[in-house]
């Protein structure tokens, strides 16, 4: 039998994947003792200020709203030429060290959330899902798995938009430079942003690369409106409303042509927009909130992309890893994850919340995103005046037939995984030891895959949309 070129393809990934997966399971068991402060560099710290400690009124070139993944690396950019302010409600990654190392990653998603500036904020999505934000200076790049990957130029190329592809691929070098290690060019091998003692490179290390003399953060900075001006039919932001820490209330305004940039996740981002005005005029008008600028797609078209897995319970000591390596398909893709012993099972901190289970064992997990999606949902606010309060979200996982459809693909996959010689030792004499959600035992009954995929769907981390222009 011949195979297509697309089915080698897919099947070379796949090995691949596989064959490194093994190769993280049989390293050495030991535990590295967690990073220190002195591990890091946190030259950034020199910039960074509690905001009750900013003027009540100050001035700027820009700013930018939410000091994230993106806002980080922009505000460093720009400082080169303009003074810039960034604001970001969370605190400063030195409050929690967990946030630093690759072995705090699950620690971290099982802390406490004190409703304040703990760096996963938790919330529930109208789904049933657990999801989480960050809230901390360098964003979500500080509580996530850490692998990293260039965008494909299929992106680009379709975008509708026109680009510089030379200055886009500079601003990969720049960003790889400073904070990603051992990533292979035109692979999903090596792209992390943990070095090889578990130290975390987020995206607050980019902020080393601006001009300190022009930069400054506020973190403890909540931004509660966007300030506009109008002339004549034209409308602009001018500047923004913030509270700090305790309360008190701040404006910054930009100078002359200079912007406010809003880079506050694909949750804050709509929230503040909707809070200041910007949204369907006739949903804003139900809420009381005064239209600044008509626009009836924001908090529309939220994706988020779904995630099913499954655990292995390992009968030998495995070291911690985050997600280094994917198998890539054109229909899925597929990561490996491993731990030591903790007390709460991924299924607790991935899916529901309400069950906690005894762990004893190393154990790996194996998990799978199908590509895309083409589901999507809204955002809708809780309060119309306090930004503090959480928007309600719906991602309507697995509305789109083919999300469905590759989900049921990449798990059958993964059920032809554990078929394999590969993974012998991790099978033993009785056969895999799962805990949380098991495949279906018929592996050709694709309605029973499609109820796993339903059943045991949980977040990758990835959602998106919600300050569209147009649709879609």
């Amino acid at each position: 039998m011949k195979l297509k070129y697309t089915e080698i393809s897919t099947m070379a990934a796949i090995l691949l994947f596989l064959n490194l997966f093994v190769l993280s399971f049989n390293a050495q068991s030991v535990v590295h003792s967690f990073t220190t402060p002195s591990d890091h560099d946190f030259s950034y710290m020199q910039i960074v200020n509690d905001a009750a400690d900013l003027p009540l009124e100050d001035k700027y070139d820009y700013i930018v709203v939410g000091g994230g993944t993106a806002g980080c690396p922009l505000a460093a950019t720009l400082s080169a030429n303009y003074s810039v302010l960034v604001l970001e409600r969370g605190s400063a990654p030195t409050a929690y060290p967990n946030v630093l190392s690759e072995e705090g990653f699950i620690l971290n998603l099982m802390q406490e959330d004190d409703g304040k500036t703990t760096p996963a904020q938790r919330f529930l999505s109208e789904d049933g899902v657990a999801n989480v934000r960050g809230r901390v200076l360098g964003g979500s790049s500080m509580i996530n798995a850490g692998f990293y990957s260039n965008a494909d130029r299929e992106f680009y190329v379709n975008s509708g938009i026109e680009w510089d592809m030379d200055l886009v691929d500079k601003a990969y070098h720049w960003v790889e430079n400073t904070v990603v290690l051992d990533h292979i060019n035109g692979t999903k091998v090596g792209g992390s942003i943990f070095d090889e003692h578990g130290r975390r490179h987020g995206a607050v290390e980019l902020l080393n690369r601006g001009n300190p003399k022009n930069l400054r953060v506020g973190v403890h900075a909540t931004v509660d409106r966007i300030i506009f001006s109008s002339k004549g039919s034209s409308i602009s932001a001018v500047g923004v409303i913030y509270n700090d820490s305790n309360g008190t209330s701040h404006r910054a305004f930009v100078r002359g042509k200079g912007e406010v940039i809003l880079s506050a996740g694909a949750i804050g981002s709509p929230q503040l927009l909707l809070l200041s005005g910007v949204g369907p005029p006739s949903y804003l008008s139900s809420l009381k909130i005064p239209v600044v600028h008509p626009q009836p797609h924001t908090g529309n078209f939220m994706y988020d992309n779904p995630r099913n897995f499954i655990n292995i319970l390992s009968p030998f000591p495995i070291q911690p890893s985050t997600a280094k390596i994917a198998g890539i398909t054109d229909q899925f893709y597929i990561e490996a994850f491993s731990s030591t012993p903790i007390s709460t099972t991924p299924y607790t901190i991935y899916g529901d919340p309400a069950q906690q289970t005894k762990i004893n064992s190393s154990f790996g997990l194996i998990i799978m995103k199908p590509k895309g999606p083409l589901s999507y949902g809204n955002l809708k606010l809780q309060s119309s005046s306090d930004v503090r309060i959480a928007p309600n979200v719906q991602f309507n996982y697995f509305a789109h037939p083919l999300d469905l459809a590759r989900c049921v693909s990449g798990m059958k996959k993964i059920g032809d995984l554990l078929n394999t010689k590969s993974l012998k030792a991790f099978r033993g004499t009785k056969g895999y030891k799962f805990f949380g959600p098991t495949l279906p035992l018929n592996q050709t009954d694709d309605a029973s895959f499609g109820q796993f995929c339903r059943d045991t769907v949980s977040s990758f981390w990835h959602y998106h949309g919600g300050c569209c222009r147009k649709d879609g």
